[in-house]
């Protein structure tokens, strides 16, 4: 269980390409250490099927997203492909000063910015085992055009590239012993 160094929460950051298996480590290392709050982000994407809104993302169009930014609602975002990604600022702050620990899982543009904001943030990069893994992954999900697929690959290869802007690095080559390591990771923070 991470313990919270000060009267407040702590943060971690939980990054990794598209396909990395972010969906499904997280889940498995949320239901492993009940002291973590996963924040919801918000999102101009379209939900994927099974997707909740205010569970999995808050679905905006960009003209909610931009008026949230605009209002200073808005923690950090990213624009990945052609769609915005974000944090609520109010949710996450209220989390913290209650002392709950929040992850974030959030693109390698967004957590740059809560690097800054955040100097003592837990910092973990999801990795696959391979670029070829992670392309089979995309594909096999069924959801996007080629022309996704290609970009999310292009931006992928970007993503590998900053993997080092993070303190700690888990290969994700089977999500329960991803997870495993993660739990690790944060013990080892306490």
């Amino acid at each position: 269980m991470l313990e919270t160094a000060t009267a407040g929460g702590r943060l971690v950051v939980f990054s990794g390409p598209s396909g990395s298996g972010k969906d499904t480590v997280l889940p498995i290392v949320l239901a492993g250490d009940p002291s973590l709050r996963k924040s919801v982000s918000f999102t101009t994407r379209t939900p994927r099927m099974g997707e909740v809104d205010g569970v999995d993302y808050f679905f905006l169009t960009p003209k909610e997203f931009l008026d949230k930014l605009a209002a200073g609602q808005v923690l950090e975002y990213a624009e990945y492909g052609d769609h915005y990604y974000g944090t609520p600022k109010d949710a996450v702050d209220a989390a913290l000063s209650r002392g709950e620990n929040v992850v974030l899982k959030i693109e390698v543009q967004g957590a740059a910015r809560i690097r800054a904001l955040y100097p003592d943030a837990i910092t973990i990069f999801l990795l696959p085992p391979s670029m070829e893994i992670l392309e089979q992954r995309l594909r096999a999900r069924d959801t996007d055009s080629e022309y996704e697929i290609a970009t999310r690959l292009s931006i992928a290869r970007e993503e590998l590239r900053r993997q080092n802007e993070y303190r700690h690095h888990v290969v994700n080559d089977d999500a329960h012993a991803a997870a495993a390591r993660v739990l690790k990771i944060l013990h080892d923070a306490r």
